[in-house]
């Protein structure tokens, strides 16, 4: 262990919180791959290690991803609320957390795979696909007959309390039967002479992942009771937290890894998305990036810092309009911490997991940040862990320019921000 002074924020190094050899797909953390997603063990940490003293009845996950906190508060039996602005997001989160009966998925799922043996296109209803844009471009004829004869299936020979269960497992075949490009996340087209060769078995792909995810449910139905009691939302924490929801001092605990920054110019959340999004017709499948924290743009900054005013004037010289992104950005961002501030007891306790974001080659450390914002609320700086991110499914390079060629290294440590509330 060792100790990084800077300012009032203390930086700490702690291997223990690397997990290198843990796994990060027990329970229902198998179920969908997600961009940047927080490993559970992190979670599970945190809500051991830091949970507030008195009362730990309610955690909030202000952005809840693919759902890791609220499966970890089911885990440990707590209640909890989370809200995201993603459709899919949301699918995910519910999903997770729900402990279905077992026998009866194992049933359906017979049922749909004793369909498939003998398919013909003939036996598909549904063969309109201008819900999904420029379709023709990312999939073959075959692969979208196949995905529509597989959603029409789930209609079918899924119980109405069971059909998101499967609907999980074909968002993610709806994206690997496309043409995007192995292990990205924005919307690239493989190159011609790779599609010439690609033939998905997209029946075989939708039955190992539900046959995965069964075993995933099983091993949670063991570790959850029946009746979990947890909550997912899509409100914009920029905007306000709904009373009817989440009072003002209601919130026991926040453990949350939120964006770094907009979406269009770091993890693409909504070009990763869009395909599941657009599939099943969910709202905004198109548009989500525009929607997500900096995603509309400003050309006032509307908040105070000390902690990264240098990072901040040294992009604006460098370039105005990538200062002006980060700006965005920042503008909803904290006003997102602000709202959320009020939300959490007096002794409640916040943890975000966050990752020091490169700007026109300036670092952002976004820890500083985060924790200076929060005491501008009657918070307490506690501690800020320092971890390696061997788990952590992210590009080893990207592209912020979007130049062919022109990459830089990605973050390989992210910072556990740990604060009290004390006003």
């Amino acid at each position: 262990m060792q100790n990084m002074e800077h300012k009032d924020y203390k930086r700490v190094i702690d291997d223990r919180w690397s997990f290198r050899n843990a796994n990060t797909k027990e329970y229902t953390h198998c179920y969908h791959s997600y961009p940047a997603m927080m490993i559970p063990q992190i979670a599970r940490a945190l809500i051991t290690e830091y949970r507030p003293s008195g009362r730990l009845k309610l955690i909030f996950d202000p952005y809840v991803g693919s759902g890791t906190t609220l499966v970890e508060a089911c885990i440990a039996g707590i209640k909890s609320i989370g809200t995201d602005l993603n459709p899919l997001a949301r699918l995910l989160s519910r999903v997770k957390c729900t402990t279905y009966n077992e026998r009866e998925i194992i049933d359906e799922l017979s049922e749909i795979q004793s369909r498939l043996l003998f398919f013909q296109e003939s036996m598909v209803r549904d063969c309109s696909f201008e819900h999904i844009s420029n379709y023709s471009f990312w999939y073959s004829k075959d692969s979208l007959i196949k995905l529509s004869y597989l959603s029409q299936l789930i209609d079918e020979y899924s119980s109405s309390f069971n059909k998101d269960f499967f609907k999980v497992a074909l968002s993610e075949v709806v994206r690997e039967a496309s043409y995007t490009r192995n292990g990205e996340f924005k919307r690239f087209r493989m190159k011609e002479e790779a599609i010439s060769s690609f033939h998905p078995d997209v029946f075989g792909l939708f039955e190992r992942k539900v046959q995965r995810n069964i075993c995933g449910l099983q091993l949670f139905n063991k570790v959850t009771g029946l009746c979990n009691d947890t909550h997912v939302y899509d409100f914009n924490t920029t905007e306000a937290i709904p009373s009817d929801i989440i009072c003002d001092g209601d919130v026991d605990m926040v453990v949350t890894s939120p964006p770094y920054g907009d979406s269009r110019t770091t993890v693409s959340y909504g070009q990763f998305s869009r395909w599941a999004n657009e599939w099943f017709r969910f709202e905004n499948a198109a548009t989500l990036d525009n929607l997500l924290m900096g995603g509309k743009k400003t050309k006032t900054k509307n908040f105070d810092t000390i902690s990264i005013s240098e990072q901040l004037n040294e992009i604006g010289q460098r370039d105005e309009k990538r200062y002006l992104e980060v700006v965005s950005f920042l503008n909803d961002y904290s006003t997102s911490i602000a709202n959320i501030a009020k939300s959490v007891r007096k002794g409640g306790v916040v943890c975000y997991v966050v990752g020091d974001r490169r700007v026109k080659n300036v670092q952002i450390p976004l820890d500083f940040f985060t924790a200076e914002m929060f005491e501008k609320h009657g918070f307490k700086h506690n501690i800020t862990i320092v971890r390696e991110i061997p788990n952590k499914r992210m590009p080893s390079k990207s592209s912020p320019t979007n130049i062919a060629g022109n990459h830089v290294e990605t973050m390989s440590n992210e910072f556990i921000v740990i604060l009290n509330k004390v006003e």
